[in-house]
C-alpha cells in the first residue's frame, strides 16, 4: 500500500512518520526546500525542529505525481486551503483511493465539514470511503514516542478496517467508528473550546475553572454534533472528550495558545502574527455559530468566544456573560444532550 499525505505541517508530517515503516509514505509539501529537508535530510526544520524522521518517508512538491501514485490520499491541509488543494489533486487522484481527513476544521461560506468538501469536490468518489482521522494528537508528544490513540471514522467499515492496521503502531493505537458526521463535528468545536479553556489560564484560573469549562463546553460539542447527524457516544469517545482534555489542557495546542495570549491582554493580530502555523478555532468559531444558529442549537461558551474574536469583546466581559447567566437545573441541561 502506498500512502499520500497531502500536507507537511507538524500534525501532517508526524502522522507521515508513523506509518512510514508500515507503507510506503510520501508527504507533499507545498515549497520544495521543504520537501527536500523531509526527504534528504530527514527533518522538517519548518513545523518540528529537532526531530529525526524516518528514513524511509518520501517526500516532494509535486502534488499531482503524489497523489496520482497513491492507494490512500490522506489530507492534511488547513481548513481554508482544503478545497484549493484538493482541487488541484482531484484528477490525478484515482477513484478507488480511500480518502482520510486530518483537517479539524469548518469550510468559511459553505459551513462544510471536510469530508462534505472531499465529496463535492471528488463527485466520483464512493462517500463511504472518505473518512476522518481525529483524537487527543499533540504531533510533539507523538514524535517522541509517547503513547496516544485516535479515531478513524468512514462509514465502509471494512475499508476502515483494513487502513487501521496500516494506521496503527506501536505506540499509536487506531479505533475504527462509522460516525463521520460526530468525530468531525466534534473535532471542530473542540478547537473553539480551547480557545476558551486558554482564555482561562491567561486569566490565571485553576482546575476547577478549567474542569467546569471542559465539562459545558462537551455539552455543547455534543448538543451540535448530535443535531446535525452525529451519534452522542461518539463524544464521549477519543474524537470528543479525549480530543476535548488534550487540547483544552495543552499550551502544545496552537487554539489554547491563542486563547491564552486573548486572556493576558493580547491582540488577536499580535497572537496570530507571530505564530507559524494556523490556530482553526480562529477561523471555525464563525462557522460553528452559524451551524448553531441553523440547528437551533444554543454554545454559550462558543458564542462568548465568537464575541471576542470578532466583535471586540474583552475577556472578562464575556465570562461576566457566562457566569451571569439564569440559574438553570443540570438535569434539565443534562437531559437535552
Amino acid at each position: 500500500m502506498q500512502v499520500a499525505v497531502i500536507g507537511a505541517g507538524s500534525w501532517g508530517t508526524t502522522f507521515a512518520s508513523l506509518i512510514a515503516d508500515r507503507a510506503k509514505t510520501v508527504v507533499w509539501a507545498r515549497r520544495p526546500e521543504l520537501a527536500d529537508a523531509i526527504a534528504r535530510r530527514h527533518e522538517n526544520p519548518d513545523y518540528l525542529a529537532g526531530f529525526e524522521l524516518p528514513a524511509s518517508l518520501g517526500a516532494s512538491a509535486d502534488l499531482e505525481e503524489v497523489a496520482g501514485s497513491a492507494d490512500v490520499v490522506v489530507m492534511a491541509v488547513p481548513s481554508h486551503g482544503y478545497r484549493a488543494v484538493l482541487e488541484r489533486a482531484a484528477t490525478a487522484i484515482r477513484d478507488d483511493a480511500p480518502i482520510v481527513s486530518l483537517t479539524k476544521g469548518i469550510e468559511r461560506g459553505t459551513l462544510m465539514r471536510m469530508t462534505e468538501v472531499t465529496a463535492e469536490v471528488l463527485g466520483s468518489h464512493r462517500p463511504e470511503t472518505i473518512g476522518v482521522l481525529s483524537g487527543p494528537n499533540l504531533a510533539k508528544e507523538i514524535m517522541q514516542g509517547q503513547p496516544a490513540a485516535t479515531v478513524l471514522a468512514m462509514p465502509d467499515e471494512s475499508v476502515a478496517a483494513e487502513l487501521q492496521l496500516v494506521f496503527m503502531g506501536p505506540t499509536f493505537r487506531v479505533y475504527t467508528n462509522p460516525d463521520v458526521v460526530g468525530a468531525e463535528t466534534a473535532g471542530a468545536v473542540k478547537n473553539v473550546m480551547a480557545i476558551a479553556a486558554g482564555m482561562a489560564d491567561g486569566l490565571g484560573f485553576g482546575h476547577n475553572t478549567q474542569a467546569t469549562l471542559i465539562t459545558r463546553a462537551l455539552a455543547e460539542m455534543t448538543r451540535l454534533g448530535v443535531a446535525m447527524g452525529g451519534e452522542a457516544l461518539t463524544f464521549s469517545g477519543l474524537a470528543g472528550v479525549g480530543d476535548l482534555i488534550a487540547t483544552c489542557s495543552s499550551s502544545q495546542s496552537r487554539n489554547h495558545r491563542v486563547g491564552f495570549g486573548l486572556g493576558t491582554g493580547r491582540s488577536l493580530e499580535e497572537i496570530t502574527t507571530e505564530m507559524r502555523m494556523v490556530a482553526e478555532g480562529v477561523k471555525s468559531t464563525e462557522g460553528v455559530l452559524a451551524l448553531a444558529d441553523r440547528h437551533g442549537v444554543e454554545m454559550p461558551i462558543a458564542r462568548q468566544v465568537g464575541k471576542v474574536l470578532y466583535e471586540g469583546a474583552s475577556v472578562t466581559e464575556s465570562l461576566a456573560a457566562l457566569m451571569g447567566r439564569p440559574a438553570r437545573s443540570e438535569v434539565e441541561m443534562l437531559g437535552r444532550l
